[in-house]
């Protein structure tokens, strides 16, 4: 299995956990609570659904 991280997103999402984003892949955006944040993916709470996405398809983040 090869898996690839990227150790600055990850640093930088881990920052932002427990706080409100937008996160954008190439599919569109997710605003949302952060909830957890892996090596390979983070968990993005929005309306009341989780969203696991993987840290190799994040475009960008910014907080709100």
């Amino acid at each position: 299995m090869v898996s690839l991280v990227d150790p600055y997103v990850y640093q930088t999402l881990q920052t932002l956990a427990g706080r409100h984003v937008v996160v954008q892949t190439p599919q569109g955006n997710v605003r949302g609570n952060i909830c957890d944040v892996k090596p390979d993916h983070v968990v993005v709470e929005s309306h009341g659904a989780n969203f696991f996405i993987r840290i190799q398809h994040i475009t960008w983040v910014m907080p709100y």
